[in-house]
Parts: C-alpha cells; structure tokens; sequence
C-alpha cells in the first residue's frame, strides 16, 4: 500500500496535469490533492490494502 505522502504526490499531479501544467501553482495543487485525499476518507485506504486473507475462507469448519 501506498504511502499517504505518495497518495497525495500522485493526485497533486494528476491535478497539475488536468489543469494545463500551470507554473507556480505547485502549493495550490497540493493543498487540493490533500482535500480530495482526506474527502476519500479511510475506506479508500482499506479497499487499497486488499481482502484479508483467512477471513470467511474455505475449509473452515462450521
């Protein structure tokens, strides 16, 4: 799983980028990509780390 930091660099770009590449705007397309991170809440990060393995698996025994 990603880190938060890179969550945000990643989306801070994909901003950039959707918007033209405009210089000097670099703070601006950061402090977006943090709101639209923290907006995504927990449940992104969980769905992002993947199934828990051995929870409702077969062969168990019931």
């Amino acid at each position: 799983m990603d880190s938060r930091e890179e969550r945000i660099k990643r989306r801070a770009y994909e901003i950039w980028e959707r918007e033209g590449r405009p210089a000097g705007r670099a703070q601006e397309h950061w402090d977006k990509a943090v709101q639209e991170i923290e907006a995504e809440g927990p449940e992104t990060e969980r769905r992002e780390a993947g199934p828990v393995v051995g929870v409702g698996s077969k062969g168990t025994s019931g």
